[in-house]
């Protein structure tokens, strides 16, 4: 059955459901009515807390047998009361990935994995199941490969073939692109549209990214204070653009791109926007005038530049399980400057956060020598280090150590002496937007908010060089955009920041320097608008540019657009029945 041959019979039906977690003050979800037909590819999308992924626990029965909680209402998935059934029952019916898909790998190796779902349920036809999973997401040569050996995107592609194996009727992915580079999150898009176009599987996707969603997505669903706002067909869901915008999904940048530009069209690719405005360029309703903004450069400061950290011939690896050496980072020479807005990229496994924790002093290299804010790194312990790096974690709630915000950002200024702490604290809370949120312990905050923490966390150790791992992963656009602006706000205060990124809008909006790491090594030391511009540099890193850099490489744009403001000022339009 083909993916655009949506079945009139619903596989998931929810009929007034309402559920509440327990010590919660509202309901997560609220008396939600849906229904998703057989064959649908449904992204489900809207701000952080809106209740999406609650939603979709509700489907395969964690909600409410492993969430236990108030649930009123019912839901029925391929014609099962998932209230009467069990987690183990609905496997063969809903296959869930979740956002944490590396904690979902329980066995060796890949076809171990793959194979413990029919092998637990005792099903004899279990080694044609488990190859027929490998084939379908496209790890057949994987297969002996160990777990603790798979780049991100293997992993998380292990993960969907296990949840295949049990030949499910529904297949749901939290957050599918969240800790992958941009060519795996291509791969895994295209593996779970396969499924959806040549095997028939209903495929649910909890996203962020509006560009995959107009790409691969047949239906868009809305949930906002836990309740569908509408679930309706991709190009009308694109269509209200201003809507989903105002739900922190704003439109895809090609979208933007054609309706700042006058163009009509809901294009679903940058292939697809170009062949729009050339139509327009055709008929005399645009016409190129060259940008008139100038581009945005690096902005170096001017020599002598203090350097705030240097790598100096570092080589760096772990032990594996068999005792050998696996080198992470292998020669790595680098230098960081004061005013630097350094965005740190490559491919899953390419070695961005070994590096920025040696930066940091977390760890010291094998050889070769890191030397930060003037002090090596071999010399002095880590918390010492500390008064000179801040690392934040790709896991903002590994940082809440204590009962309240507040408490976690006096922690080390108040354990280093630092006088008058308190009104340190209440600037930078007042600073992250965090003063509401002070008295709250920082797990319980939004994705968003707990960003904002950590930085505000890192801003009390006033470090001359503030590195980020994957700032905002997971995130729904306003929260990212927050994140962003946080970023570009704290260049007066810190010398120098540092993100590890997949995040290519990041990189365009606020980097005015790109590392590319490559095998360990540093591939190229540029800026966004010159890596974007570079498809062998793009290949060789796993990096794919944010739709307005591909839509402007289709219409052959110098200087490359980074913003759709960019792009739009290459163009004029033209009022009709004036002559082109």
């Amino acid at each position: 059955m083909s993916g655009d041959d949506v079945r009139d019979d619903p596989v998931v039906e929810a009929v007034d459901l309402s559920f509440r977690y327990p010590g919660a003050d509202a309901d997560t979800l609220r008396d939600v009515d849906l229904t998703i037909r057989r064959g649908d590819f449904v992204a489900v999308v809207g701000g952080n807390g809106s209740g999406k992924t609650t939603l979709c626990k509700t489907f395969n029965g964690l909600v409410p047998h492993y969430w236990s909680g108030e649930f009123a209402g019912a839901v029925h998935v391929a014609g099962t009361d998932t209230w009467e059934s069990s987690v183990a029952r609905l496997s063969s019916s809903v296959g869930y990935v979740y956002q944490d898909f590396q904690n979902q790998l329980v066995r060796p190796t890949v076809r171990d994995e793959v194979a413990f779902g029919p092998v637990n349920f005792g099903l004899a036809d279990h080694a044609e199941r488990t190859q027929e999973a490998l084939e379908k997401a496209g790890i057949a040569h994987l297969a002996d490969r160990f777990v603790w050996q798979l780049s991100g995107g293997q992993a998380h592609l292990t993960a969907l073939a296990s949840v295949l194996a049990l030949r499910p009727e529904v297949v749901v992915v939290d957050e599918p692109v969240a800790e992958l580079d941009p060519a795996a999150a291509v791969e895994v898009y295209e593996r779970l549209s396969e499924l959806h176009r040549e095997h028939g599987v209903t495929v649910v996707t909890i996203e962020h990214h509006a560009e995959f969603i107009a790409r691969y997505a047949s239906s868009v669903l809305l949930m906002s204070d836990g309740a569908p706002v509408w679930h309706l067909p991709t190009a009308e869901a694109l269509a209200r653009a201003g809507e989903l915008a105002e739900h922190g999904i704003p439109a895809p940048q090609v979208v933007e791109a054609l309706a700042r530009l006058g163009v009509e069209g809901v294009p679903r690719s940058p292939a697809e926007a170009a062949a729009l405005v050339r139509t327009a360029e055709s008929r005399g309703a645009l016409r190129r005038s060259g940008p008139r903004t100038e581009p945005r450069t690096r902005t170096t400061p001017a020599p002598p530049a203090r350097a705030v950290a240097a790598a100096r011939g570092v080589s760096h690896g772990y032990r594996s399980v068999g005792g050998d050496l696996q080198p992470v980072i292998d020669d790595l020479h680098l230098e960081l400057l004061e005013g630097d807005r350094v965005a740190l990229v490559g491919g899953n496994g390419a070695g961005k956060t070994t590096l920025m924790r040696l930066l940091a002093g977390i760890q010291v290299p094998r050889s070769g020598t890191v030397v930060l804010d003037g002090v090596d790194t071999r010399t002095e312990r880590p918390h010492r280090l500390a008064e000179r790096a801040a690392y934040l974690t790709q896991r903002p709630e590994r940082m809440f150590l204590k009962a309240s915000v507040r408490e976690d950002v006096e922690l080390f200024p108040r354990s280093r002496g630092v006088p008058d702490v308190d009104a340190l604290v209440d600037r930078i809370l007042d600073r992250v937007r965090l003063t509401a949120f002070a008295d709250r312990d920082g797990r319980t905050l939004s994705g968003g908010q707990q960003r904002r923490a950590t930085l505000a966390i890192g801003l009390a150790m006033r470090p001359a060089l503030l590195l980020l791992d994957e700032p905002t992963a997971s995130l729904d656009v306003g929260s990212r955009d927050d994140v962003i602006a946080m970023l570009a706000e704290l260049s007066g205060s810190i010398a120098c920041t540092v993100v590890a990124t997949h995040d290519m809008h990041l990189v365009a909006e606020w980097a005015t320097r790109v590392v590319v790491l490559d095998g360990g090594r540093v591939l190229a030391d540029t800026t966004p608008r010159a890596l974007f511009a570079d498809p062998d540099v793009l290949a060789r890193a796993h990096l794919v540019p944010p739709q307005v850099a591909q839509l402007g490489t289709e219409l052959g744009l110098d200087p490359l657009p980074l913003t759709v403001a960019e792009l739009a000022a290459h163009f004029t339009t033209v009022p009709l029945g004036v002559p082109a």
